[in-house]
């Protein structure tokens, strides 16, 4: 291999490796929803007791997400199984990133299907969380996540490009 193409598969790699880590890092959280979200509250200085109609904010939004699934853990367990389900999607779809870690050019594909992904983050969050209650700075949250996972791919994108010379 020419050095040159040496060093850009170097970068390639590590940037895809973040990518990939950042996939099964996002699903294993998806596990303890509700310890985090105890966690999150006790940071911002939500009462264990607090009622979210007494809060404000982004402290009423977690407070309401931590009573709920309070709720859904003693009351529907079961519920929680579709979370299950989504952490164990994010380290499947992790999975599929490794084709092209090892063969940039080839499993080009597999990259602009994740760029589709991103897109489809985008829109999930805008039509179906307002269907769900969720508040549209949230949404912004979530979209987020699409936005900043394209940033990667985008870049190994146009590493491919110099790697196809």
């Amino acid at each position: 291999m020419v050095p040159r193409h040496a060093a850009i598969l170097r970068r390639y790699r590590l940037v895809l490796g973040v990518f990939i880590a950042a996939l099964v890092l996002s699903g294993l959280t998806a596990f303890p929803l509700l310890y985090e979200l105890e966690l999150l509250a006790r940071f911002l200085g939500i009462a264990p007791d607090a009622a979210p109609a007494s809060l404000g904010g982004l402290q009423f939004w977690i407070a309401t997400v931590r009573d709920g699934l309070r709720d859904v853990h003693a009351h529907h367990p079961w519920l929680a199984y579709g979370t299950d389900w989504l952490a164990f999607a994010h380290l499947i779809i992790a999975l599929f990133f490794i084709g092209p870690w090892r063969e940039p050019v080839a499993n080009a594909w597999v990259l602009k299907v994740g760029l589709c992904a991103c897109a489809a983050v985008i829109l999930l969050a805008m039509i179906c969380g307002p269907i769900r209650g969720i508040p549209f700075y949230w949404r912004l949250i979530d979209s987020s996540f699409g936005v900043i996972g394209a940033l990667p791919l985008l870049y190994c994108l146009k590493l491919t490009a110099k790697l196809r010379t």
